[in-house]
């Protein structure tokens, strides 16, 4: 169903300036319903002479977690603490479900159940595309959920944030006394709600239902001022702070009581499979959340890390580094002009992707073709280039009087415009050591008539195992000249 957009509350959210939160300093407790996703991956080159199915060579096996897992490894990923409590069987894949969330840094504790299996879902893979789904699983009754709230007792202090994540297998049958649990010690309780019955989620801070989930509930949407008449009746009706409505290639909608609704269109370049994707929305809006964000931007946090995973095969965490990146993109500021602090932060990122830094530095006064030539010959060296210029002052003591004969946001901006360099910055400092100290560049170059043992900073690069290079400028050019040049038409 296509829904209009024609209501007077329609609110885009383009504008909004993402920053990347303090994930570090967020802990979050998971609460719900935990299973195994195994993958079996090999080729499929015939179909059965015992049924028209393909035959599949199983190649490798892959485990990961899901369900409320997955929630809580997302959030691990992002760089915060996740404690899990849930339930499993006494058995294999909850030994495996486990061990793999610990070895990931998430803190579980489980409640083992002795008669019934661990929720494994097996999925068998070929040429990328899932060729079918074997569910094992039995859902657990009341008594099985008994300890679990003690658990979560156990857990919650010092906690930020709680998600419960409801995937009706019988872990949450005590929901309402989990959320009063959050509620008690005053953290958002933010819920991935199932079924058709609401009601138990009442008092929750956050629930997060999917489009077909909340009409299943409120009824049939045939616009967008039906679904905000509808989702503020509900919000009102179960007690909530919001409610936020995932809703496929239509993006999301967070409806708040007093507020314009905000929607937030699909981030998404290419779906490739959406297994997990509602895990992520809730993992990063409860980082967030726990990190001081407000609710709008941690929204719009959660639907660019739903466009992320969408792009991954089966279910994925979404890291950090790969979080800020979109949210640099996002902004437009992959590349230009910054300031230290956000460079030392970019410059993290890009080596957490494998890239390699290469840093130069200089006056830039006047940008002329030596530059230009220097500068492509210098990003050839890595992947990511930055440029570190003297800031006016520094000019002034470095060159005398009358010097620079452009200020330093002009010259800024004219590297920022070459297609060469990723990243400008400047310095204070006559030298630039304290920023080869911040960042420690893999390759750090120098233009000129200089010695390789002249570069400042080629000790302390080299030290840690660095490359120092010296480049000559093409055209035999030089500011100097240029400035002697137009002194000497000028007389």
């Amino acid at each position: 169903m296509i829904l209009c957009c024609g209501s007077a509350h329609f609110f885009q959210a383009n504008f909004m300036k993402l920053e990347m939160p303090s994930f570090q300093e967020a802990r979050i407790l998971v609460v719900g319903d935990v299973m195994l996703d195994r993958y079996w991956h090999g080729s499929a080159s015939r179909i059965s002479p015992e049924a028209p199915v393909p035959v599949v060579r199983v190649a490798n096996q892959e485990d990961r977690p899901g369900g409320a897992g997955n929630v809580a490894l997302n959030i691990s990923a992002l760089g915060s603490a996740a404690r899990l409590v849930g339930i499993v069987g006494d058995d294999e894949p909850g030994e495996e479900l486990a061990s793999r969330l610990n070895a990931a840094g998430v803190l579980c504790d489980f409640f083992k159940c002795g008669d019934k299996p661990t929720i494994t879902k097996l999925r068998v893979i070929s040429q990328h595309q899932q060729l079918i789904r074997a569910d094992f699983e039995q859902s657990f009754a009341a008594e099985d959920s008994i300890g679990l709230l003690d658990k979560a007792k156990n857990h919650v202090d010092g906690a930020r944030a709680m998600v419960l994540s409801d995937y009706a297998k019988g872990a949450l049958q005590d929901v309402e006394s989990l959320i009063s649990l959050g509620r008690e010690h005053k953290i958002p309780v933010i819920v991935d709600p199932k079924g058709t019955n609401f009601d138990k989620y009442r008092g929750a801070t956050l629930i997060t239902p999917n489009f077909d989930e909340f009409e299943a509930v409120v009824g049939r949407c045939d616009n967008e001022a039906d679904l905000v008449d509808k989702g503020t009746a509900l919000v009102e009706r179960l007690e909530l702070e919001a409610i936020l409505v995932t809703r496929g290639e239509q993006g999301m909608t967070l409806i708040r009581p007093g507020s314009l609704e905000l929607h937030l269109p699909a981030k998404a370049q290419e779906v490739f499979d959406v297994t997990g994707a509602g895990d992520t929305v809730i993992s990063v809006l409860a980082a967030s959340l726990a990190a001081g964000i407000a609710l709008a931007d941690a929204t719009a946090l959660a639907n660019l890390a739903a466009g992320l995973v969408v792009g991954k095969l089966g279910t994925a965490a979404i890291s950090g580094p790969e979080l800020r990146r979109a949210v640099l993109l996002e902004q437009d500021s992959g590349r230009g002009v910054m300031t230290s602090e956000q460079l030392a932060i970019t410059v993290q990122d890009a080596r957490a992707h494998g890239e390699k830094i290469v840093f130069t530095n200089g006056c830039f006064d006047i940008i002329h073709a030596g530059h230009v030539g220097y500068l492509n010959e210098a990003k050839k060296l890595g992947d990511k280039l930055v440029v570190a210029i003297n800031d006016d002052h520094s000019v002034r003591r470095l060159k005398g009087v009358g010097r620079p004969i452009n200020p330093v946001e002009r010259r800024m901006a004219v590297l920022a415009g070459l297609e060469a360099v990723d990243w400008v910055v400047s310095f204070k400092e006559n030298t630039p050591e304290a920023l080869l100290e911040s960042l420690r560049p893999e390759v750090l170059v120098k233009g000129g008539d200089y010695g390789i043992d002249q570069v400042v900073g080629g000790d302390f690069v080299r030290s840690y195992g660095g490359d120092v290079k010296v480049l000559e400028f093409l055209d035999n050019c030089s500011t100097s000249d240029i400035v002697d040049k137009i002194t000497r038409a000028q007389d």
